[in-house]
């Protein structure tokens, strides 16, 4: 695993490199992009630096400065061919007061990263959870580095021999996984929820429904219950049907088979610097 941070290659990721000052580690400042790599090449670059540029400026994090972030997934994608991976890139606040406020002048600290990683599962298991997200919240639709939530969902789910834990918002709407966004099919038509449920902008749901096709409804999360099928999304998963959805098992549909098949046959299209 290679890491670059602030416009320097780091052999060793594990070792030291950080402040331990860095609003990042200490309040969890900060948003990132998580990218599928195919054969040394990023996935829907544009896109998530795109989204990035949205989170940091959500964030009071200012302006992304893209062409440092290139450089640096230029130089973890050189130093090491990865066949199969992924690679992060972080932004924090950079070295702050040891609270939530931060020096006058901001010196963020931007990170990438890159490693490989297994194929995702042909299917998998989702719970839901008692948590729920705050659609009207401050970080609402960014994707920030605050994941405790997420941490403590996604224990639940393996805890239940599930993959993924999927919330309610606080108006009872199915709006998104720890890391996924979450389809279904019901009564012939795809849907998903709509970004004012408080889901994230998933770069994999975008083109999902831009590649494929679908409707954003917000409705009841209790809808999985009886839809006839669900998959989710996500720069890992890609398409990932679901065979159960808590106690409730689910066969692998006709439309997330066709859906699948739409990515492998379009992916290609978006790999590259």
């Amino acid at each position: 695993m290679r890491a670059w941070i602030d416009g320097r290659l780091i052999e060793d990721a594990a070792s030291p490199a950080v402040s331990v000052i860095d609003h990042g580690v200490t309040v969890g400042d900060g948003v990132f992009e998580a990218l599928k790599v195919v054969d040394g090449l990023p996935f829907a670059l544009e896109a998530h630096l795109e989204r990035m540029r949205r989170s940091a400026r959500g964030l009071g994090l200012g302006e992304v400065d893209t062409a440092l972030v290139r450089q640096g997934v230029k130089e973890v994608l050189s130093a090491e061919h990865i066949v199969l991976g992924k690679v992060r890139i972080t932004l924090t606040a950079g070295r702050s007061p040891l609270g939530s406020g931060r020096f006058d002048a901001l010196t963020p600290t931007l990170i990438v990263v890159a490693d490989a990683q297994p194929p995702a599962e042909p299917t998998t298991a989702a719970i839901g959870v008692p948590w729920t997200r705050n659609e009207r919240g401050a970080l609402a639709g960014l994707k920030t580095t605050s994941y405790g939530e997420n941490v403590l969902a996604l224990e639940e789910a393996h805890r239940r021999g599930a993959s993924e834990a999927v919330f309610a918002n606080t108006q009872g709407h199915l709006c998104e996984g720890t890391g996924t966004n979450v389809f279904y099919v019901l009564d012939g038509e795809l849907r998903t929820p709509t970004l004012a449920s408080g889901c994230l902008a998933g770069v994999t749901r975008a083109l999902v429904l831009e590649w494929f096709g679908g409707v954003e409804v917000d409705a009841p999360v209790e809808v999985l219950e009886v839809a006839d099928e669900i998959f989710l999304t996500s720069s890992s998963r890609d398409v990932q049907p679901l065979v159960r959805w808590n106690d409730r098992a689910l066969a692998p549909g006709p439309v997330a088979a066709e859906a699948q098949a739409v990515w492998r046959r379009r992916e290609p299209e978006l790999l590259g610097l």
